[in-house]
């Protein structure tokens, strides 16, 4: 069975390339930071100011997008993401200005909140089994991969770092000259039947449940992928290059089951993938931590650990999202916007948790918190899964 249908596969394709862009540049300014702080002047503090106003615009748009999305359209959502990000990063770090880059950043931060609603309810139009949905969120790590290589790229050859900020507002300038020509009213408009099958109570709990989910796993995520090089180092006693390969062993993990997933388990259960995943997510995290607390010794097992735990992590977010649209039948905008929040708001409160832990007790300990933060998320995924099977009806 084709994963989307042929009629679709026009919007699915732009979608794909719009996430994977997007992907890059979520995770460029990371990449670019150190010579932002080295020509800009700039302190920890500044970039941290610019980095968190980013992450409210973010997930305060998401909330925002997920209520009207499926009353405007799709089309005036690319619209307004693809204007705010394209024109935010046309002139992010044109000048040094602290206070203007930090109202620059805020603003990409908004429209990439309305292109996550954009692409999550669109997929969900097209998708009755969720696959579609997990290799569209693959398509984003794919780009999240590819941003730090270009960066590099650019730095290696000596070339301007800005570029490749104009460049993605380029290319994100052209997705939205062609968002005009591709048959969005194919997707359809959300429309509130009082026959759903849904009970009001179901939708109730599974509302609160997916933002409890996005929000402990995003923080457990973000915690691995942000400090798996400095664990490394510390605590293993690695080289910072080793630490450094870390991260990506991590994203590879993480990209490996987004695509694998999906096209190797095509029969699989969306509510079972999510157990099992969100189990392994803890299961590894807990290892992590206790290898770290091992040692050197321990170093190939907490190496091994990273990559599980980004094989974890890949499809709980892309099912979370899915399960939420099906379970509000008539308002996915909404329900997929406010769990998007609550991860937005976990990438945002969970780093400054991380790092008073980290300074007060030490690293090691920072790693057994995140431990804890993912059997949260888990037990969160399985209550989740638990309302959803019933008082959801099965898509045939």
């Amino acid at each position: 069975m084709p994963i989307i249908e042929r009629r679709f596969v026009p919007v699915y394709g732009f979608l794909a390339c719009l996430f994977l862009l997007f992907g890059t540049s979520m995770t460029v300014i990371g990449a670019t930071l150190p010579r932002i702080l080295e020509d800009f002047g700039w302190s920890y503090g500044t970039a941290g100011a610019v980095i968190a106003a980013n992450a409210v615009g973010y997930f305060g748009s998401m909330y925002a997008a997920g209520k009207f999305v499926g009353r405007i359209g799709p089309r005036a959502a690319a619209l307004i993401g693809l204007s705010l990000v394209s024109g935010g990063l046309a002139l992010f770090a044109a000048s040094p200005g602290p206070a203007l880059n930090l109202a620059l950043y805020a603003l990409i931060g908004t429209g990439q909140g309305f292109l996550e609603i954009l692409v999550n309810w669109s997929v969900l139009r097209m998708d009755r089994e969720g696959r579609a949905m997990s290799l569209m969120h693959a398509a984003f790590s794919i780009g999240a991969v590819a941003g730090p290589f270009v960066v590099g790229w650019l730095l290696a050859f000596d070339r301007p770092w800005a570029l490749v900020y104009r460049g993605m507002a380029l290319l994100f300038g052209v997705l939205l000259a062609v968002s005009f020509a591709l048959p969005f009213d194919r997707l359809g408009r959300e429309t509130v039947s009082a026959k759903s099958g849904v009970h009001p109570s179901v939708r109730d709990r599974a509302y609160a449940l997916g933002f409890a989910v996005l929000f402990l796993y995003v923080g457990a995520e973000l915690g691995i992928s942000n400090w798996a090089a400095e664990l490394f180092v510390r605590s293993f006693g690695r080289p910072e290059a080793t630490g450094s390969f870390m991260v990506s062993l991590f994203w590879l993990g993480l990209l490996a089951g987004r695509l694998g997933i999906p096209l190797l388990l095509p029969r699989a259960r969306q509510e079972r993938v999510l157990v099992v995943l969100a189990a392994g997510l803890t299961a590894t995290t807990f290892l992590l931590a206790a290898a770290a607390f091992a040692g050197p010794p321990a170093a190939l097992l907490g190496a091994v650990c990273v990559a599980l735990a980004g094989l974890s992590c890949s499809s709980i977010y892309p099912i979370v999202m899915f399960l939420e649209g099906r379970a509000h039948p008539g308002t996915e905008g909404a329900a997929m916007g406010f769990a998007g929040a609550g991860g937005g708001l976990g990438a945002f409160l969970f780093p400054f948790l991380m790092s008073r832990i980290a300074g007060a007790a030490g690293i090691k300990v920072g790693f057994a918190f995140y431990a804890l933060v993912a059997a949260a998320a888990s037990a969160s995924a399985l209550a989740l899964v638990t309302i959803i099977k019933s008082g959801v009806p099965d898509r045939e």
